[in-house]
């Protein structure tokens, strides 16, 4: 045992410094479970053999689905709630899965929010040992001390630090998120682990259903190996598919046996595989949207763009008071360092692959018929996040220059704030 802890001492610490960072800026929240701890009815209501949740245990009425069925019909409750309606957890459910073992010996009551802290060390640590695994490779040209920087900004100079803190259903599937996207990078990167590639996207889309894009990175893997002409390769792999059929379907082997169980869990719920119920939701403000627009429409385009982009810190003068937007801060306030990855000093070979699965794992965040209210940021960018600081390990800046380092520390400082000020730190203390 003395030996593992020797051999892999760097990333115990790593995830012992996150664990007590995390930990303490939770503060009481660390030790009770949230106000949306949705994963752990679900996970209690897989463990009683049903689908359904208990309606007479649910702690409240916000982002849960209610299906009322007429014959063969499903449609979504609407008045007053009838003995027959069915109530079901409106999210994708495998972090409901990974939290079976803990619910069988909590119950109702497992700390969700503590449950979320762990991860969020664990997303820190794992996207280290990513990063590392990348620099041995030759894929990403920095030193393993570098590479501990950028797990420090995922952790601390992104929109993760005010999320990983905090348990609740939408931000708790956010960090799950990023641990198995760190885990499916690592996989996918030269095609190295087909097979397990796709069972890592698989769960990684079970848990966060934009993340079914991030596929396009094992692809293009498969695809366009090489450092340059990806064009010219693209036109040559399909021209001669036996180059790139096998790791294909291997992936593909990886992934089915979740897809097909989600798809039937959907259909037993919704009666539709691609439907995990928010179009459901009962008595929620989206629905009018939902039910003009659908879950997804241009019209949404413009309030999800000034939400990414546009949104500025409040500023208050007389007397000095600082606020923010809860439909979120832009990205460039709360990342600021995203201007180096504009301008890189380098294109490696991943830089295009990875900038391409960012592009097409934000557009369903952008099209969107909800911002991601209540938030500090844009928090959606968390789906593509571990791919940002990816580049930013990519872009060949410097971490010695002046400039990125004002950029890096001013991200800390603006996140440190959001970790704080989110959902009222301050009044929690006060009540407690």
């Amino acid at each position: 045992m003395w030996s593992w802890i020797r051999a892999y001492r760097t990333e115990l610490l790593i995830f012992v410094v996150s664990l007590f960072a995390l930990a303490c800026f939770s503060g009481p929240r660390f030790l009770r479970q949230s106000a949306a701890p949705h994963f752990v009815y679900q996970a209690k209501a897989f463990l009683e053999g049903r689908l359904d949740v208990d309606p007479e245990v649910l702690p409240n009425l916000e982002d849960w689905a209610c299906v009322r069925e007429a014959g063969a019909a499903k449609r979504r409750c609407t008045g007053p709630v009838l003995p027959t309606d069915r109530w079901y957890v409106s999210f994708p459910a495998f972090p409901a899965v990974v939290m079976l073992p803990f619910v069988a010996v909590n119950g109702y009551q497992l700390n969700d929010t503590s449950f979320g802290v762990i991860l969020g060390a664990l997303a820190i640590t794992l996207f280290y040992v990513m990063a590392r695994s990348l620099v041995r490779r030759g894929e990403l040209h920095r030193t393993e001390q570098e590479a501990l920087v950028l797990a420090g900004v995922l952790g601390f100079g992104t929109l993760f630090f005010s999320c990983a803190i905090r348990g609740e259903v939408w931000f708790l599937a956010e960090v799950m998120g990023v641990v198995l996207t760190c885990l499916y990078l690592q996989a996918a990167t030269g095609a190295a682990r087909p097979v397990l590639a796709g069972a890592l996207w698989s769960m990684a889309t079970l848990t966060r259903t934009p993340l079914v894009f991030t596929g396009l990175y094992f692809l293009l893997e498969v695809l366009t190996p090489g450092p340059a002409g990806r064009l010219e390769q693209l036109r040559v792999a399909l021209r001669q598919p036996r180059r790139w059929l096998r790791p294909v379907l291997l992936f593909a082997a990886g992934a089915a046996p979740l897809a097909l169980l989600a798809m039937v869990f959907n259909v037993a719920r919704f009666g539709s595989p691609g439907e995990f119920g928010h179009s459901f939701l009962y008595d929620n403000r989206v629905n009018a949207d939902i039910d003009t627009h659908g879950l997804f429409s241009p019209v949404y385009l413009a309030r999800n763009l000034e939400a990414a982009f546009l949104m500025l810190p409040r500023v208050q003068v007389s007397p000095f008071k600082l606020g923010y937007d809860p439909r979120g801060l832009s990205m460039l306030v709360t990342m600021p360092w995203l201007v180096l990855l504009v301008f890189p000093r380098t294109r490696p070979r991943l830089h295009w692959p990875v900038w391409l699965t960012v592009a097409v794992t934000a557009l369903p965040g952008l099209f969107y018929q909800n911002t991601g209210y209540m938030q500090f940021g844009f928090r959606f960018s968390l789906d593509y996040i571990p791919y940002l600081v990816l580049l930013l390990g990519l872009s060949g800046w410097s971490f010695r220059r002046p400039l990125v380092q004002a950029l890096i520390g001013a991200a800390v400082v603006v996140n440190t704030w959001g970790a704080l000020a989110f959902k009222g730190y301050t009044e929690l203390v006060r009540r407690l």
